[in-house]
């Protein structure tokens, strides 16, 4: 899945989900690199043309599952694994 891949709204993965998918694989990938941020919650919205809160639902699986790691005020960066 590259940057230009798209959520199916239908899909009976829940769209946070797919944009997980999607993000670990921009991660995988090298698009960013372990202690660099990720794109901003607003630009992922709008890139991948979802709601705000998804991102961060999505932000929040990632951080849960050690993908990455939230610091407030400053940002979403890539954990190191």
């Amino acid at each position: 899945m590259g940057p230009d891949a798209t959520i199916d709204h239908g899909a009976p993965l829940t769209p946070h989900r797919q944009l997980a998918e999607i993000l670990r694989a921009r991660i995988a990938r090298g698009d960013w690199q372990p202690g660099r941020a990720i794109t901003a919650e607003a630009r992922l919205a709008e890139e991948y043309g979802v709601a705000r809160s998804t991102v961060r639902r999505t932000i929040a699986l990632l951080a849960t599952e050690g993908d990455v790691f939230v610091v407030p005020q400053r940002g979403t960066f890539v954990s190191e694994k």
